[in-house]
């Protein structure tokens, strides 16, 4: 049987280029190599940007991971580029200067990636949500700005947060309140370190001013980019009061800002891989950060 097929373009051929170091520091007992993936597509224009950033507690940063939104922002003409950071015991702030030198990165080499940097979109699932929300919060700014990155090369146009939480004070309010109150919840040790030779174990709440630096709902200004705010109504890791906070400090400064809860949704369930809830945000970024 022979058959004659006649094929539209619908979509770009995507370049994969994996394991690309984005950082590097070389420093005793402190060797520091970070690593990112991209997906370019392959078209003449400049073309828009999202950075991923994985979620996973603090405790781990996958950046292969979310391959099916990676995949299909890709072929929506986006260059996807997905970074992975250091977690605890790595303390913070370093998580923020790791995200910073990952947009820095795409910045300069905005030309070899074929990256308009004036449309880089930041994008996060739980923790990668929390990574999302500080780029975007502390966008152009100085505000933990590593000291070989300028404020310039770290601008934000739109940033979307899925399950991700904006306030460690209240990061467990209406569920497992119990856990996020020990010394050893993840955000605990994020913010004071892992004891060595000295004892810094206390709950996130033991020193407010310290918990409230370290949370991006503390730097929302009238000059936060738009924000897409994604949780489900099941998610039991992460309070949906987290969506709801962040929402009302955006509505407040007149950030414009789509909410979106997803029915009975929990933290990183199959619902948040299904093509309804990835066409939702590759729309977003279509209506905020156009790619054709």
């Amino acid at each position: 049987m022979k058959i004659i097929k006649k094929v539209t373009r619908q979509v770009p051929q995507i370049d994969c280029y994996n394991n690309v170091n984005y950082y590097q520091s070389l420093q005793p007992q402190a060797d520091v190599k970070l690593q990112m993936s991209l997906l370019i597509p392959r078209t003449e224009a400049l073309k828009p940007a999202v950075l991923y950033f994985p979620g996973g507690g603090f405790t781990a940063a996958n950046y292969q991971k979310y391959l099916q939104q990676r995949l299909a922002l890709a072929q929506a003409g986006y260059v996807v580029a997905a970074a992975e950071y250091r977690v605890v015991p790595t303390p913070f702030p370093n998580i923020v200067y790791d995200a910073k030198h990952a947009i820095a990165f795409l910045t300069r080499h905005a030309k070899e990636f074929g990256i308009d940097p004036q449309r880089i979109g930041v994008l996060g699932d739980s923790a990668g949500g929390y990574l999302a929300q500080f780029l975007a919060t502390t966008c152009g700014s100085k505000t933990f700005l590593p000291a070989d990155v300028k404020p310039e090369e770290t601008q934000v146009a739109a940033a979307c947060s899925v399950y991700g939480f904006c306030d460690l004070l209240t990061i467990g309010q209406g569920l497992n309140q119990a856990f996020h109150q020990s010394t050893t919840a993840t955000e605990a040790l994020l913010v004071n370190g892992v004891s060595y030779l000295v004892d810094h174990a206390a709950a996130i709440g033991a020193d407010p001013e310290k918990a409230k630096a370290a949370s991006p709902i503390t730097y929302v200004s009238s000059d936060t980019p738009p924000f897409l705010v994604m949780h489900g109504t099941n998610d039991h890791d992460v309070s949906s009061y987290q969506a709801e906070e962040l929402v009302t400090a955006l509505k407040k400064r007149g950030i414009s800002v789509t909410q979106i809860m997803v029915e009975n949704a929990g933290h990183g369930t199959w619902e948040w891989y299904q093509p309804e809830i990835i066409t939702q945000i590759v729309s977003w970024f279509q209506q905020t950060l156009p790619s054709f």
